[in-house]
């Protein structure tokens, strides 16, 4: 198979643009696509920027600071901060945290690492031991993740998050969002391009990336990855919409892109009523929510944590 752009073997086919690769095609093709959405998420004032970097070690988060070192690491304007939120899941956060240390001092960045024990008092483990509900772990941990990130990000004075979000993760939220018939949800999915006080907007570099694109351009530019997988991912509802989503795409090449398109159109639709949804700070922990109690507050006091 030979390279559609030159006479070199290709190493991949782009089933939905009908085209074949070779590596050097193949990372302009994906760095091409990568600093576009950069461009049009990031906005650029002329004064330095910081930029939180929520990295697992995983081949999404991996690539998605490795990427934006190699886009941002000579410039004088923009700080990367990359951090890991170690929720204390025995047997897999151990192995990520490492290869994100190691991935960071091989691009001479500080790591930072928040957790769930030091804020919460408890690891996810104990958490989902104790749930006498038997609530999914998912439904704990998502919020207490997303609000460390959060935390940590506003701590260090950043402009934005970003999270290593591939194309079919973003394809399988807005379709749980859209069966659910969550309409806030889908005006609030990043990326954010208004700032609503109290809250660092999120960017998604690889939202319009596939993740098999992902993985080979880790593989293909050497960048070392935990390729584990969380003991809790069985119990997650995003499966089935994982799967539904692989099914589309195998039968129409570009059902993806196409469910993005349709987000990216509705989006300025639904977003007025969110910008002006005013958020208040959490009665017991001062965290941004448009309630009285968090979600997170709200979890730990029905589990008798707070």
């Amino acid at each position: 198979m030979q390279c559609s752009k030159c006479n070199e073997k290709a190493v991949y086919e782009v089933r939905y643009t009908g085209s074949n690769l070779c590596k050097i095609h193949f990372n302009q093709f994906v760095e091409k696509r990568v600093k576009k959405e950069i461009r049009e998420q990031l906005k650029r004032t002329g004064r330095p920027i910081v930029i939180s970097v929520a990295i697992s070690g995983g081949k999404d988060s991996s690539v998605t600071l490795y990427l934006l070192n190699k886009i941002f690491g000579k410039d004088a304007k923009i700080k990367l901060f990359p951090f890991t939120v170690d929720e204390g899941i025995s047997g897999y956060r151990d192995s990520g945290l490492a290869r994100a240390r190691e991935l960071c001092n091989d691009l001479g960045l500080e790591h930072h690492v928040i957790s769930f024990s030091d804020n919460y008092g408890k690891r996810l483990d104990e958490i989902v031991r104790e749930d006498i509900r038997n609530t999914i772990p998912c439904s704990h941990c998502g919020p207490m993740r997303r609000n460390l990130m959060n935390k940590i990000s506003r701590l260090n004075f950043s402009d934005y998050v970003a999270l290593g979000i591939n194309l079919d993760d973003y394809a399988q939220s807005i379709l749980m969002n859209v069966v659910k018939g969550d309409i806030k949800r889908l005006a609030r999915m990043a990326p954010h391009d208004f700032v609503r006080e109290t809250l660092v907007p999120r960017i998604l570099p690889l939202r319009k990336i596939p993740e098999n694109e992902v993985m080979l351009y880790a593989v293909l530019n050497g960048i070392k990855f935990d390729s584990g997988w969380c003991p809790f991912y069985g119990r997650a509802q995003r499966n089935r919409f994982r799967q539904i989503i692989a099914d589309l795409e195998e039968e129409t090449p570009g059902t993806r892109h196409a469910l993005v398109k349709f987000h990216d159109e509705l989006k300025p639709i639904l977003s007025d009523s969110v910008k002006h949804e005013e958020l208040g700070k959490c009665f017991i922990c001062g965290s941004p929510t448009s309630n009285k109690i968090c979600a997170v507050c709200n979890d730990l006091s029905e589990m008798n944590y707070a």
